[in-house]
Formats: C-alpha cells, sequence, structure tokens
C-alpha cells in the first residue's frame, strides 16, 4: 500500500521511453498517479495510448525543459546520455547541462520535488569497490566521460536541495532485465560472436538491479521526499542486493540460451593496456568505439558491489523481485527476441 495520495501529483519523466523511464511511468500507472507526463527526443506513441502526456524535444534545450515542467508537483530526472564511449562534449552537453537545465526548470515552476537517476560509476576509483556505502568519495579522476558528468550532475541536484525543493539521488548498479537496450544483447551478442573475453580471474563480484526493483527504489525515494526530511539532499546505492560473481553469472545466462560460455582469458593489466591503446585510435577520424577501454576493463574485472542498508533504512527500499524470478523474466524476454 502506498505511504502518499499520488492522485495529487503531477509528475515528469524525463527520459520516460527509456528502459528504465519506461518502467517508472507503468509504476505510476499502476499507483493511479494524477498526471503523466514524459519528455523523450523521439516521438513515444506507445505511451501516448496508454494515457500519458509526451513531449518531443532535448533536455538540453532550456526553453524546451520549462515548458515540460509547467504544472508539475515531481520530477523523475532519467534522461541521460550513458555509454562507455563517445565525445566529452555530448555528455557534457546531456548529463550536466541538461540537469542544470531541468534544476532551474523545477525552481522556476515550484515543482517542490526531484528524484534524480545517477550511477555508482561516480565513486569508481579503480581497482575494487567492495560493499562500499554513501560515505565513499567522489574521485579526483575518471577514465570515461559518463561517469565524470554524471558525477558533476549528481553535485548539482544534490546541491539544488533546499527548504522549498526536494532533491535525491538514486545510484542504482548495472539495470538489466526484459526490455534491456544495452547491457544483456551487447554481451550476448559477442558471446555469439565468440568474441566475448574474460578480463581478469573470474571471482569478481558485481551487483547487479532488476529494472523493476529500480523503479521501485525510485517510487519509494519519491514517497520519503513527500513524507520527511530524511533522504533530502542524499544519494543512495541501489541494488539487488544479491552481489553475483559476474562470469558465473554471464556463463549461467548463455548456458540458459544455448550459447556456449566464454573460455578465453586476458588478465586485467593487459586488457587495460590495450583499452588505452584502443582509446588513442579510437580518436581518430572514421575509427569507430573500441571493442576495450580502461573504463570497460575494470568493469569487466573489478568487484563493484555496494551496501543498501541506508536506502533500506531511509527509504524503505527492498528489492521487490528476487533474482531468481528477475532471471526467469528475462530469459523468457530474450528467448522470444
Amino acid at each position: 500500500m502506498s505511504s502518499m495520495n499520488w492522485k495529487n501529483e503531477s509528475v515528469l519523466v524525463t527520459g520516460g521511453g527509456g528502459f528504465l523511464g519506461r518502467q517508472i511511468i507503468e509504476a505510476l500507472l499502476r499507483l493511479d498517479c494524477g498526471s503523466i507526463r514524459s519528455v523523450g527526443r523521439n516521438p513515444q506513441p506507445e505511451l501516448g495510448k496508454i494515457g500519458v502526456e509526451v513531449l518531443c524535444g532535448d533536455i538540453s534545450d532550456s526553453s524546451f525543459i520549462l515548458k515540460a515542467c509547467e504544472s508539475r508537483s515531481l520530477v523523475f530526472h532519467v534522461a541521460a546520455l550513458a555509454g562507455v564511449w563517445g565525445k566529452p562534449g555530448d555528455f557534457y552537453r546531456v548529463n550536466v547541462t541538461g540537469t542544470r537545465n531541468v534544476l532551474d526548470a523545477c525552481r522556476k515552476g515550484n515543482v517542490s520535488a526531484l528524484v534524480y537517476t545517477s550511477s555508482p560509476s561516480v565513486v569508481l576509483h579503480g581497482g575494487d569497490t567492495e560493499n562500499a556505502d554513501e560515505s565513499i568519495p567522489y574521485p579526483e579522476k575518471y577514465l570515461a566521460p559518463y561517469p565524470e558528468t554524471k558525477a558533476v550532475a549528481e553535485r548539482l541536484a544534490l546541491n539544488a536541495n533546499s527548504a522549498d525543493f526536494a532533491t535525491v539521488a538514486l545510484r542504482p548498479h548495472l539495470i538489466w532485465g526484459p526490455g534491456d537496450p544495452h547491457l544483456l544483447p551487447r554481451v550476448i551478442e559477442r558471446a555469439r560472436k565468440r568474441t566475448l573475453v574474460q578480463v581478469g580471474d573470474g571471482k569478481n563480484l558485481v551487483d547487479m538491479t532488476y529494472v523493476g526493483n529500480a523503479a521501485f527504489a525510485h517510487i519509494a525515494a519519491a514517497e520519503t521526499l513527500r513524507n520527511s526530511q530524511k533522504a533530502n539532499g542524499r544519494a543512495y546505492f541501489i541494488s539487488d542486493g544479491n552481489p553475483v560473481v559476474l562470469w558465473d553469472w554471464i556463463n549461467n545466462l548463455l548456458k540458459r540460451l544455448d550459447i556456449p560460455p566464454v573460455n578465453r582469458k586476458i588478465s586485467y593489466r593487459s586488457a587495460y593496456m590495450a583499452g588505452a591503446l584502443m582509446e588513442l585510435l579510437g580518436k581518430l577520424p572514421f575509427s569507430g568505439e573500441p571493442a576495450m577501454t580502461r573504463f570497460i576493463a575494470g568493469q569487466l574485472a573489478n568487484s563493484h558491489y555496494f551496501n543498501i542498508t541506508a536506502a533500506r533504512n531511509d527509504l524503505g527500499y527492498n528489492p521487490v523481485t528476487t533474482p531468481e524470478a528477475a532471471l526467469e523474466k528475462t530469459i523468457e524476454w530474450l528467448r522470444g527476441k
């Protein structure tokens, strides 16, 4: 049973047509939310069909986002440019300028609460990150523009918290599940082509976040902002609460899909050096995205899992879908693709 009256809320979801944004919208519909507006770069006719007002535009356009925030009481700012490769300026425009525009529009439009979708990569220092809580500081240097710009945006969102505008940031780790457009399809495609290589000793533990659990965390965070001040201006790690041995998990998934396991291996050091070289070559014209980068090498070889006690205590977050149920739903979806 929800702890707030969602019928009174007029909500904006930036990136509502995306993987996580769509799940948040579906959760809001189940809660009988008063009014839902979605912002995306592309038309979203499937959202229009289920009663969502859709605005098409770019969050880096301040006049567009000002209109989008009009007559809204609550904003979920989910839209971002994700990825491990690309022009730093593109990441900055969407993730930093876009977030600044959303925050300015919220203040001007008298929006009273905002839930910002961040990423645990904003605090990864390189090497293993094991059972880290929210006291872990931001690193001085980043290996890719995505975590760097998300860190700047997260700080903007948290610093915007005030007496009449409550903000919170969530850091869901590796979102997966049915409808995943990025993570699993890429892994599976490489495995099918036999180009997927295990980086490191294969023992690294990694957090995952089922997309339904990530959406629930966003709803729980919004309700906390409405009901108390304990989450105001704070960031929270979100996950399934059950770190997996990454390469065992990948091989189990491949086995369920009748794809041969990954048996080629490379050391972290070799992958890191290859990534550094490929990044240099990737800056040449027409070179495309490198197969390996220093950031990817670290993601694949190191442990990165987080303590979600604060989210459990402050937000009342508990994963609503078990890892086993999540895997069954995802395999069913992948087989049907």
